[in-house]
């Protein structure tokens, strides 16, 4: 799971992005609202940790803007307000839940898990391609009766390349949806993940190929 979060306080989003990266989440951080508006409408995250109190555009101006463009991404705002008036504030703004600082640990955790499953069910839990399923609940590639294990990242590319599987995604794509927009990553590293990742596919034995389109990215392709 891929989350974006957007907090101005240096120390608290530290302590935010330790704790999810803990967990497991995939992380991008920013601290204004103007780049957490640039950054929701542009990549494609799993939901968003959005304070409100924020340079640039404050969090409910975010949200705002976002649902106005139909933008559905789950929202949990962050804020030190915690009178009852700012909290309908920003539920009717359309967020999706609302947690007051301070905060304990384990219930941000458990709100996070509640805003992703709402996304969840949205979602199919298995995308499918030829004879080549990839199963969003397992983290598994499924062919007959194989099946394999795959890291986070080769999931997140493997469902890139499987939700439009004939179209081309490029490596700028690739390099910004799962590793960040600040990352520093190269081509070469997308590389040695696909290298991977069609070794995994040969021995599932499935008809299903990942095709390098050169200079522009990857697509699927089913041998007939």
């Amino acid at each position: 799971m891929r989350l974006l979060i957007a907090e101005d306080d240096n120390d608290i989003r530290r302590a935010l992005v330790a704790l999810l990266q803990k967990n497991n989440y995939t992380l991008d951080e920013t601290d204004n609202g103007t780049d957490a508006y640039t950054f929701a409408s542009r990549g494609q995250y799993d939901g968003i940790i959005l304070d409100i109190m924020m340079p640039g555009m404050d969090g409910l101006e975010v949200l705002g803007k976002l649902r106005s463009e139909k933008n559905n991404i789950p929202i949990l705002l962050l804020t030190a307000k915690s009178e009852v008036e700012d909290r309908v504030k920003g539920l009717d703004a359309g967020a999706d839940d609302y947690l007051p600082k301070p905060f304990s640990v384990s219930e941000l955790l458990a709100r996070v898990r509640a805003i992703l499953r709402r996304r969840e069910q949205y979602q199919a839990e298995v995308l499918s391609y030829g004879d080549l399923s990839l199963n969003s609940a397992s983290f598994e590639l499924v062919c007959k009766d194989q099946k394999l294990p795959l890291s986070s990242r080769e999931y997140q590319i493997m469902e890139m390349l499987m939700r439009t599987p004939t179209a081309i995604v490029t490596s700028d794509t690739l390099m910004e949806q799962v590793w960040g927009w600040d990352s520093e990553v190269s081509v070469n590293n997308i590389w040695v993940y696909i290298s991977n990742l069609r070794k995994k596919l040969q021995q599932l034995n499935t008809s299903v190929s990942i095709r390098a389109v050169r200079g522009v990215g990857y697509c699927m392709e089913e041998s007939r």
